[in-house]
């Protein structure tokens, strides 16, 4: 009889294989198949020692937790601007609340295709600057005077078809970065996907390597990458295949769980961490390993 943990592999094993059968049936090959649910794909881990976190502070380590509260004191103080894309995603709803929380800017600004209601008090002074994505060019000024940009953009095929997907998530992901770069933005965030690889069979995987690479030929002087893994959040829209996906990971002890998903709020806390810690790299890629030690060191912060 297998012990516990060994069933519990076995089970992961499973759900991984029929995780890639999944992908197989929404996305196929190339730009006239269906596509997979977005970010919730993982691939193996990538290569790039940068991408492991290998090459930098090992972002779990006392030092880090015990600087922390001072670098994002320091970060304050330079009051800066920063913009959101898809604030209204589960991602980009968590990012907004955790930036207000941290009041790490002076000015925040949600871009959008529409106005989001918000009830509470913290809320008020944010800024939202309504636009058509097919007509970035005349918004220019919604993203002109920003330091910082977080991308969350993204939808699925299911939702907008092929064609609207690579829109949206290649396109408007594009187009709004090229403006922000125009507009000042310095350093720029992409929330991507673990498994991006433009030379990808599967659409969803490709885009978000096309885009990344295409931003990154924009040359910010700082550009930041973020590939997590499953991502676990309460989402509106899941199909029961991926409610079942998350119940799953989220049921899971966090150490066995950790190598194929991240909670969402994990997520965001990786991206402020990693912003408020000062860079000379222009290029920045962490994948759900790097993620997770960089998101888990707010977590052990003293109040």
């Amino acid at each position: 009889m297998p012990g516990g943990a060994g069933l519990i592999a076995a089970a992961v094993t499973a759900l991984v294989a029929a995780l890639l059968l999944l992908r197989q049936e929404d996305s196929g090959s190339g730009a006239g198949s269906r596509d997979p649910p977005a970010r919730l794909l993982w691939a193996e881990e990538v290569n790039n020692p940068c991408s492991r976190g290998e090459d930098g502070p090992s972002f779990n380590k006392p030092s880090m937790t015990e600087t922390l509260p001072n670098l994002q004191e320091d970060f304050r103080m330079q009051n800066k601007s920063v913009f959101i894309l898809g604030a209204s995603g589960e991602t980009g709803k968590v990012l907004v609340k955790e930036i207000l929380e941290q009041s790490l800017f002076s000015k925040v600004t949600l871009i959008g295709r529409r106005k989001l209601t918000f009830e509470e008090e913290a809320y008020k002074n944010v800024n939202q600057e309504v636009v058509d994505f097919e007509k970035l060019d005349d918004y220019a000024s919604a993203f002109q005077g920003h330091d910082v940009g977080f991308c969350c953009l993204g939808t699925t095929r299911k939702k907008a078809g092929a064609e609207g997907f690579v829109r949206v998530d290649r396109d408007y992901v594009l187009k709004s970065a090229e403006l922000a770069k125009a507009g000042g933005c310095k350093h720029f965030n992409l929330l991507s996907s673990q498994g991006a690889d433009k030379s990808s069979n599967f659409l969803y995987l490709q885009i978000k390597g096309e885009v990344e690479a295409k931003v990154e030929a924009l040359e910010f002087d700082r550009y930041s990458i973020f590939r997590p893994g499953v991502l676990l959040c309460d989402r509106q829209e899941s199909r029961p295949s991926e409610w079942l996906i998350r119940k799953f990971f989220g049921s899971l002890p966090e150490s066995w769980a950790r190598p194929y998903s991240v909670p969402v709020v994990t997520v965001v806390r990786a991206m402020l961490n990693n912003a408020v810690r000062p860079s000379d790299k222009k290029m920045e890629l962490l994948d759900n390993k790097a993620i997770y030690a960089l998101g888990k060191a707010h977590d052990t912060l003293k109040p």
